[in-house]
């Protein structure tokens, strides 16, 4: 992963200074021991030199000196040979599956440094090799290039290793990320037109550059980096958000850098310019992209569309943070094309799901206190329960009753004004069925007003239970006592099976349970006078 700033110098003494001191010791430490041994011990004595081994070692014989040096050239031109081999396979690789690599590589300094390294020193090599003479030896500058072929050949282990890293899927999503938010950053700040227009063609760019990478991991059945990537586009989008206050009001204008690309071309004019009003462009691209992995994972990795429907969460949540109604009504309108998406596949486990990030968004609307959007979003849910239900996937349609149900109750625990709207809407959730005369299918949803009712009665809302009941009233009583036996036998919070939502749907508290009774009372009274409910 890419490290803070501050983590670099760190970074730095890790992957490069310690390991270059390291094998340069080890070989220098093994080769003065080696040649002292030599001149002290094994080595021929007739020509040897006042001043010690290094006096002896760096008196260079004017009549050898040349085929060495040639060789030192040719040593340095062989590194930068292999070098250039190994890293334009490994590029070329990562470039067949990841678009941008090659740009994204001869961008980085580091890269071009070790190049320019080893360049320089190879041209100084030929360049020595031609300076020697019968009478002149370069002492100086043939030590010089020693030690550069050395750390050039040193240098090779901590490169490769470099360069592997810097390849790897999950720091080119970063690095993707990165200059996305730079982009962005620059671009809101720019008061230039034609260089805000290149900026914002720079962050399209990288956005479809993530969504690639999320496309090629899902045809490649690799989740983790999907799911980075994914991530990323969401970590964009969250930054960008906490940042559009400051931003020049050029910068929400579609210019000319854009408009031609495809996701913007095939808009309505008028569509549009909704989007510059409402300054969402940069919003709407990443969640356009969002769709498009979405239906591309739902037949091949469902977790995918789970990742994609929390991160559309998370930027609903950044967008009630900053205000951003607007934004928050295009994280809805995603949703429920997931959702639509979701129900055209007949995928009711992955409806379960995004249903579940559904609710837990319409959750923070309300405890931020904006119940009317609150309600408009209820009403899609409401809808799609009915179309899970003409689908005839009544589980959807139940896990909807009993979402709604939660969030009556949060309602009602906040306080919120709308709370009497989005009970009338529960209410209505089950009367497409009724007109179809399919009332057994939505038991579910049956089962849900009643456990909203026991809690009415537990928190001193008898009048709203009431109301509840008598709503009921019209089903069969067989059918109703049914829902009751198995409310029941509902013993344990925990479902048998592992699920993201923690609880079993039927489960109550044993106060609410207790309330059931007297909810259910008038079952077993038919003859007898309706007993009244009331709160403790």
């Amino acid at each position: 992963m890419l490290r803070p700033v501050g983590d670099r110098g760190q970074g730095f003494r890790r992957e490069w200074l310690q390991p270059v001191v390291l094998l340069t010791t080890v070989a220098a430490v093994a080769f003065a021991l080696l040649y002292v041994l030599d001149h002290y011990v094994t080595g021929g004595k007739a020509a040897e030199t006042p001043g010690g081994a290094f006096a002896t070692y760096v008196n260079f014989d004017q009549d050898h000196i040349t085929d060495a040096v040639s060789s030192l050239g040719s040593m340095i031109a062989a590194v930068l040979g292999i070098v250039i081999t190994v890293v334009s396979i490994v590029v070329q690789l990562s470039a067949e599956r990841y678009t941008g690599v090659t740009t994204m590589f001869f961008k980085d300094r580091i890269n071009v440094s070790v190049m320019a390294f080893y360049v320089v020193a190879c041209v100084c090599g030929v360049w020595l090799s031609m300076s020697v003479r019968a009478a002149f030896v370069p002492r100086a500058t043939v030590l010089a290039v020693m030690g550069t072929c050395t750390i050039g050949l040193v240098m090779m282990a901590p490169y490769f290793a470099y360069v592997f890293r810097f390849l790897e899927p999950q720091n080119i999503i970063g690095r993707i990320r990165r200059d996305a938010i730079d982009h962005a950053r620059r671009g809101m700040g720019e008061t230039d037109r034609a260089r805000r227009d290149q900026l914002q063609a720079q962050l399209l760019s990288s956005m479809e550059e993530l969504t690639d990478v999320t496309s090629n991991s899902i045809s490649g059945k690799d989740k983790i980096i999907a799911s980075r990537a994914v991530d990323a586009l969401k970590d964009l989008a969250v930054e960008y958000v906490q940042g559009k206050r400051s931003a020049h009001a050029g910068w929400y204008a579609i210019g000319a850098g854009i408009r031609d690309n495809p996701d913007f071309v095939a808009m309505a004019p008028e569509s549009l310019g909704d989007l510059e009003q409402r300054r969402t462009w940069v919003e709407w691209k990443i969640m356009r992209q969002y769709l498009g992995i979405y239906n591309e994972a739902l037949h091949s990795m469902k977790d995918i569309n789970y990742l994609v429907a929390i991160d559309t969460r998370y930027l609903g949540e950044a967008a009630i943070a900053a205000n951003d109604d607007d934004l928050l009504t295009l994280c809805l309108w995603f949703m429920n094309s997931y959702l639509r998406a979701t129900l055209n596949a007949k995928d009711v486990r992955t409806a379960y799901n995004i249903l579940n990030q559904y609710r837990l968004l319409i959750e923070a609307m309300l405890r931020a206190g904006n119940g009317a959007q609150a309600v408009t979003a209820i009403g899609h849910m409401k809808y799609y329960g009915h179309v899970s239900f003409n689908m005839s996937l009544s589980f959807v349609t139940e896990t909807v009753a009993y979402d709604v149900c939660a969030l009556v109750e949060l309602a009602h625990e906040l306080k919120i004004t709308e709370e009497e709207t989005l009970l009338r809407m529960f209410l209505d959730l089950d009367r497409s069925a009724e007109e179809r005369g399919q009332e057994q299918a939505l038991k579910g949803v049956r089962k849900a007003q009643v456990k909203l009712a026991t809690y009415y009665l537990t928190v001193g809302e008898a009048d709203k239970a009431r109301r509840i009941r008598e709503d009921m009233e019209v089903e069969p009583r067989e059918r109703l006592r049914a829902i009751r036996d198995e409310l029941e036998r509902v013993d344990s919070k925990d479902f048998w099976e592992i699920i993201d939502r923690g609880r079993n749907f039927e489960y109550m508290p044993p106060e609410q349970k207790a309330r059931m009774r007297e909810f259910f009372a008038f079952l077993d009274a038919e003859r007898t006078p309706r007993p009244a409910m009331t709160a403790e």
